[in-house]
């Protein structure tokens, strides 16, 4: 025998709201069908038939049974006005409970979302190509870079009667503009109501473009940089090693030229006969540069012949220390230039003829010309508004004004301007006003006027230095009392007990003076104490009698009370 289940049902059927299904059995035989049912409600009772169900096959089946009426009324959709069926009237009392926001103010982000990302790729080479631009509008015959052709030129200029007229022209034009100006406050607030927005201010901070790294495996410190002239769009850079024979061996003592957009590979590689220590461009031919080398050399190179030095100074004429500082000097060729090294000489070269200097000074402050006595330079600085003076940094901070154009060698140091405890890395004028100088060693900042030679007149000093100041101070002073007793003929000993005894007695004139100061403070203090006081006033003759006779009958009065007692 087979049988089937069947459940017909909307939802499960266990739906709360369905009602109780009636289950309904019935066998399909031979002889017609039969069944029966369970549960309330329905369908008319099938005719019973005494079939046996095995005979056939047997289906039960889930009825749900629900009157018509009790699903509520039917929808019928019409096509029609709106009609209003009920208006209710705001409740003021139930307004009351609430707060109105008016506005109403919300944020809505239309934006996109973005995010930044960074990554580091590798490195491509690329190459630039461009096409070099002079200035133009000048005649042929006047050189641009010769400042003398030009400054005759525009004198000429200006002596034309059409430059004149032009210029009255402009003139009257200039002097509309300037009356307007004058009729219409230009500074005028309009909105002084409104308040200030406050705007917070960020910290001073830079933002890296390109990093120029030393290409060789072996690297180096990069010991100096010089802008380009034009546009400074590259710069040179020197590279060397200054630890004295300690440079690694292998080491390149290649400087390049880099060019700002392409930090991947430099423009142009310098090949000097030793490493650089400092490199300047020409300021009148940007294709010229001048370094100063570790051996004492000087080189100078031109861009447009290659990376090979295109003159070098004799090792016997040159400097026998490195060079640390290289200026260019204005003059009409552009090849007068000098440099200064910590062998204590500043020399002055001609880059048509580099076989000797032209000129030598020894910074010898004594003025006795001995290159033993030369104090070392680290720092040059010139200007060119002053063409005849020149100041130089020593390794022994201090800074030695020069004078080129003096008559003997010894006036050539006019003067010298002591204050650093340490080399002066670094000297630069006031380009405004040239009597002020910056001066940078030994962590500190000074400012200096030519006025005042004794001491600078302004510096930044910090807690460490500060310490570090007084120590070195106590120490030369150590030394100097020390060295005092050696030329006395004490030894070293007495000098040491001598100093911890005159440690000792200053100490208790010190305490002695302290103790002072505090007792007559005190003594002060009782003075002005005894005058504060309320003075005691003399009685009248009149009240010195009454007091008397007062005193008197006071006397009688106990003589009586003592005869009682004793009766």
């Amino acid at each position: 025998m087979r049988m089937q289940l069947l459940d017909k049902f909307l939802g499960s059927p266990h739906h709360p709201l369905l009602p109780a299904p009636t289950r309904l059995r019935t066998w399909s035989c031979p002889g017609g069908t039969c069944g029966d049912r369970e549960g309330f409600g329905g369908v008319p009772h099938p005719t019973p038939s005494l079939c046996p169900p095995a005979a056939g096959t047997m289906e039960i089946v889930y009825v749900y049974v629900k009157k018509r009426s009790e699903f509520g009324k039917q929808c019928n959709f019409s096509d029609r006005q709106a009609e209003l069926n009920i208006d209710i009237m705001p409740n003021p009392e139930l307004a009351e409970q609430f707060v109105e926001r008016n506005p109403v103010d919300t944020g809505i982000q239309c934006s996109i979302s973005m995010s930044e990302h960074e990554a580091n790729s590798e490195r491509f080479e690329m190459e630039t190509r461009g096409v070099n631009h002079v200035e133009g509008g000048w005649p042929k015959d006047v050189n641009p870079l010769e400042l003398e052709q030009t400054i005759r030129f525009r004198k000429k200029v200006e002596k034309d009667e059409n430059y004149v007229n032009a210029i009255m022209q402009l003139g009257s034009i200039m002097e509309h503009c300037i009356k307007q100006n004058n009729a219409i406050d230009i500074y005028e607030e309009y909105f002084n109501d409104e308040e200030a927005v406050e705007v917070t201010e960020e910290d001073p901070s830079a933002k890296t473009i390109n990093v120029f790294r030393d290409p060789q495996e072996i690297k180096r410190a990069a010991t100096h940089l010089s802008w380009h002239p034009d546009g400074n769009r590259k710069l040179a850079v020197a590279y060397s090693c200054l630890d004295f024979q300690r440079a690694p061996v292998g080491m390149s003592s290649d400087s390049y030229i880099w060019d700002l957009e392409n930090p991947n590979k430099p423009e142009l590689a310098l090949k000097p006969s030793s490493p650089l220590v400092t490199l300047e461009f020409n300021p009148k031919d940007s294709h010229v540069l001048l370094g100063g080398c570790y051996n004492g050399q000087i080189a100078c190179w031109d861009t447009r012949k290659g990376s090979l030095v295109a003159e070098l100074s004799t090792i016997e004429f040159s400097h026998r220390d490195p060079v640390y500082g290289t200026i260019w000097l204005q003059s009409k060729t552009g090849t007068e230039c000098f440099s200064a090294s910590t062998d204590g000489q500043v020399m002055w070269w001609d880059i048509r003829k580099m076989s000797e200097p032209t000129e030598v000074v020894i910074l010898d402050i004594t003025k006795k010309e001995q290159l033993e006595n030369a104090l070392g330079a680290v720092s040059l600085e010139f200007e060119s508004a002053l063409p005849t003076k020149f100041m130089v940094g020593t390794e022994q901070g201090i800074v030695i004004s020069c004078n080129r154009k003096a008559k003997t060698s010894a006036e050539k140091i006019v003067c010298t301007f002591p204050g650093h405890h340490g080399p002066i890395y670094a000297l630069q004028r006031n380009p405004f006003y040239p009597k002020n100088f910056l001066t940078v060693g030994d962590w500190t900042a000074r400012i200096w006027s030519e006025d005042s030679r004794e001491s600078s007149i302004m510096w930044t000093m910090f807690e460490r230095e500060t310490r570090r100041e007084k120590i070195l101070e106590a120490r030369h002073r150590e030394m100097r009392l020390k060295e005092k007793g050696k030329a006395e003929g004490r030894d070293e000993e007495q000098t040491d007990e001598e100093l911890a005894v005159d440690l000792e007695a200053l100490v208790s004139k010190a305490e002695e003076e302290f103790f002072d100061i505090i007792f007559a403070e005190l003594k002060k203090k009782e003075a002005d104490a005894i005058k504060l006081t309320p003075v005691p006033q003399q009685p009248s003759p009149e009240e010195d009698q009454v007091v008397e006779e007062g005193e008197e009958a006071a006397g009688e009065e106990g003589g009586e009370e003592v005869e009682e007692d004793l009766a």
